[in-house]
């Protein structure tokens, strides 16, 4: 005759026990899993928004190094050709003085604001920053040089070369002096804006770089 073996409560328990952190475990699992997979997929949406703010910021300050180099160069060659003709004694014609550096606060602000304060290194941004600061302060100067031109200049281009030259000296008048300066002030601040965008320029392919 058989004896019925006894129950194990203890071993049931445990066994319950094992069966839920088997099961919590899992859910830990699938949760930590999902966290880092839309972690993974945030990270990789943010490095390509980087990589396109860089690459669009690269684009446009090429094209500004290479435009503010070449309209330097010019500006600086007629500055340059009107004061060895005043200085050879001759009387060059005077013209209005008209500025434009193509410089637009818009783009910058847009392209800060679509993410590229937060994404974008240091040291970018203050590349980017002295860059706007340089065009800002020097638009400011030509504006008042323009001014100046505007009414003092172009209403008179119908007059004689005499309202703009003492024919006896044949020296500029003081009113219209400084205008050789204005012209190579021009000229030197279309190079000064070529090195900020060229160090910034710099700026943006290191960044590239380590990334």
């Amino acid at each position: 005759m058989s004896v019925p073996s006894p129950s194990h409560p203890a071993g049931g328990a445990r066994s319950r026990i094992v069966h839920w952190v088997a099961e919590l475990f899992l859910v830990f699992i699938a949760v930590y899993g999902a966290f880092w997979l839309n972690s993974y997929q945030d990270r990789q949406h943010q490095a390509q928004r980087h990589d396109r703010i860089l690459a669009t910021l690269e684009e446009s300050v090429q094209k500004s190094v290479k435009g503010y180099e070449a309209a330097a160069d010019q500006q600086e060659r007629v500055a340059a050709d009107f004061r060895r003709r005043l200085d050879a004694g001759e009387m060059p014609p005077v013209g209005p003085f008209f500025f434009s550096s193509g410089y637009s606060a818009t783009d910058a602000a847009t392209l800060l604001q679509s993410g590229g304060l937060e994404l974008l290194d240091v040291s970018t941004l203050s590349a980017l920053r002295n860059a706007e600061s340089v065009a800002r302060t020097g638009n400011s100067e030509m504006q008042q040089i323009q001014t100046l031109s505007n009414e003092l200049i172009a209403p008179n281009l119908d007059q004689d070369i005499s309202f703009f030259y003492d024919p006896a000296t044949k020296r500029l008048r003081k009113r219209f002096a400084s205008y050789p300066e204005a012209l190579q002030l021009a000229a030197e601040f279309l190079r000064s804006l070529a090195a900020a965008h060229q160090q910034l320029l710099e700026r943006i392919h290191a960044e590239r770089q380590r990334r």
